[in-house]
């Protein structure tokens, strides 16, 4: 028979209720202490106007309200003179030329013991009509997306790792990547992803860091004959899973933890369905405040279930 669901129950919902208030409070955004002005960098030409957090500050009202980047600039001066601060904003050909080659501070928490990462992709619209014209109308044939992937802490459930790509990179490849931003001296304790990361390189890079791999083996999946640490647990996870069977190992390995980083890949989407910047790099900075925003949302609270 089939088992039944768990059921949930929030056990902080009033630190979880204040937690979601406060999202709304546009006083987590500034500082009067932060540098707003760039700091001198010692090299010949004009030196710049405005510091990356700046500029990463403008942009993430940009991103969380939806707005241009004219109205952007408009909103950012408002706020300014209404908290008392004589700062100057920068233009919107500042932000637009700014935004390609940003670097964006993405904050996290950090996992008290080792980290456990959760791996998942998923794409993003940036050229062509929407579902239901698509559907009704057929659409034009060009529509261009972009592939997200991720890598999300399960403990604080804040994203550590993100690449963006084309959509025609597939999911394997780009785990080794997720990997190696993350710093060497953190220790990873297990990598969770779904099926399409059952590659001989994706379990050697996990096995390099010394983590072990939780992704389910392919349906026809046979054993690996060469002798590395990745194929070793590979076979063991293989030979796990045909004893069990394909719904039990699930639940014996925790593969189900992967639905946290599901959830996340939601969230990123919230902020808009699709991107409004045109060309890659801008594209990848717009994605990169995203997330900045997410982990400062979730740094301000989740709730315990």
């Amino acid at each position: 028979s089939r088992p039944i669901p768990p059921t949930y129950k929030t056990r902080n919902w009033p630190a979880y209720n204040e937690a979601l208030k406060r999202r709304g409070s546009l006083t987590i955004w500034f500082d009067p202490e932060m540098s707003w002005d760039a700091a001198p960098t010692g090299r010949r030409g004009r030196q710049q106007t405005y510091s990356d957090a700046a500029i990463q500050t403008c942009l993430s009202m940009k991103v969380l309200f939806g707005m241009a980047l004219r109205q952007t600039t408009g909103f950012v001066e408002s706020l300014l003179r209404l908290v008392g601060l004589d700062w100057t904003v920068p233009d919107f050909s500042t932000l637009s030329r700014r935004q390609k080659t940003l670097a964006v501070n993405i904050p996290y928490r950090g996992s008290k013991g080792p980290l456990h990462l959760l791996i998942d992709s998923t794409g993003i619209k940036v050229e062509g009509e929407g579902e239901w014209h698509a559907r009704k109308h057929g659409g034009p044939k060009r529509r261009v997306w972009r592939k997200i992937h991720l890598g999300i802490d399960e403990e604080t459930l804040e994203i550590r790792a993100v690449e963006v790509t084309g959509s025609h990179i597939g999911d394997a490849p780009i785990l080794s990547d997720l990997l190696d931003q993350i710093p060497q001296d953190q220790e990873i304790g297990s990598v969770t992803a779904d099926g399409a990361y059952d590659t001989r390189k994706c379990h050697d890079a996990i096995a390099d860091r010394g983590a072990h791999a939780v992704i389910p083996p392919r349906k026809n999946a046979k054993p690996w004959k060469t002798i590395t640490a990745g194929a070793v647990a590979r076979n063991e996870a293989l030979r796990a899973a045909k004893y069990l069977g394909r719904a039990l190992w699930r639940r014996w390995s925790g593969y189900h933890r992967r639905s946290r980083v599901e959830t996340k890949m939601h969230c990123i989407k919230l902020l808009g369905q699709r991107l409004m910047a045109r060309d890659f790099d801008r594209q990848v900075a717009e994605l990169q405040v995203r997330i900045a925003v997410l982990n400062g949302y979730t740094a301000l609270g989740t709730p315990v279930t």
